[in-house]
């Protein structure tokens, strides 16, 4: 087994649980890490045999840029459940989704959810 990282896709989205931040919108960042046998695509050089980040990028797009969800909970879940039956070769997929700057009483850098996902034996 193998791992692939996309680390920090970036996005500005209007996603948040108060109404200011679903219309003035904020900075996420996304990271994705897919757990699959690649020795194929390292012996093959070919697209085909690995997981397409362009493809999985787009999908994660899709959701961020798509309606607006109160939580982040919401797009962690919407995000890996759609990666994780688009690419049917990972193993496991683990997805995290941070907000930049949330709106709290004292300075933090962001909030985080973090869910994985397994497939069954």
């Amino acid at each position: 087994m193998a791992t692939l990282t996309l680390k920090s896709l970036c996005f500005k989205a209007y996603h948040g649980f108060y109404e200011e931040e679903r219309r003035q919108g904020n900075r996420f960042e996304v990271d994705l890490t897919f757990t699959a046998d690649l020795r194929q695509a390292g012996d093959s050089d070919r697209l085909e045999d690995t997981i397409d980040y362009q493809k999985a990028a787009d999908i994660v797009q899709k959701v961020m840029e798509g309606p607006s969800q109160k939580l982040i909970e919401t797009l962690t879940k919407r995000i890996g459940d759609q990666l994780f039956e688009s690419f049917p070769e990972a193993e496991r997929l683990q997805v995290a989704v941070r907000k930049l700057m949330p709106p709290l009483d004292v300075e933090t850098a962001y909030s985080e959810t973090r869910m994985s996902w397994q497939r069954s034996l």
